[in-house]
């Protein structure tokens, strides 16, 4: 039997990733998943966020003997606003996070920056934040603030900045390393 007759022994390379790309078939449900699902996780966070374990009462009985802590000087009126502080703090911080895992669903796995892309996470960040302060308005220790669902949306809002800001401004090139001649002993 000759060599040539024995196809196994001589396989073809195994191909690169570029050349399979193309011919696996990827669900349409499964793609979208794979964009959506950290914004949908964090959108789970962000809801059971406006419970009432996340009240000012809770959240000031985690801050305050910490910040007694640090400060055993400080007054009652100090702690109210140290809460209120980090209160803001996480609604802005909460929808940035928010706002930048929408524009990864809304780029589904496409790259660079588009405006549709950006707005769109924006708007929906901005109407997810709305629909959480008319949750909030259900929950007895908690109170609907239209000033909360703006700080969310400017949070959002932030996110994209920072996208677009990264995409459009021009990344410096790194300087090459400097190969010294070789110098003769």
């Amino acid at each position: 039997m000759a060599m040539s007759d024995q196809p196994w022994r001589h396989p073809r390379p195994a191909p690169e990733l570029s050349e399979t790309r193309s011919r696996i078939a990827t669900s349409p449900a499964l793609s979208w998943l794979y964009a959506w699902w950290p914004a949908l996780v964090w959108a789970a966070v962000i809801f059971s966020m406006s419970t009432d374990i996340f009240s000012a009462e809770h959240t000031a009985s985690m801050f305050d003997p910490i910040v007694r802590w640090l400060h055993p000087s400080v007054t009652a009126y100090g702690l109210d606003l140290v809460n209120h502080a980090m209160r803001k703090m996480a609604h802005f911080s909460e929808y940035f996070v928010f706002g930048l895992f929408l524009y990864r669903g809304m780029r589904k796995g496409r790259s660079g920056w588009r405006w549709t892309w950006g707005l769109s996470a924006w708007f929906v960040a901005a109407v997810y934040a709305s629909l959480d302060e008319v949750h909030q308005a259900f929950v007895a220790s908690r109170t609907a603030s239209p000033y909360d669902s703006l700080l969310d949306s400017i949070g959002a809002l932030f996110a994209v900045i920072v996208i677009w800001i990264y995409f459009n401004f021009p990344k410096r090139p790194q300087p090459s390393p400097q190969v010294s001649p070789a110098i003769p002993e």
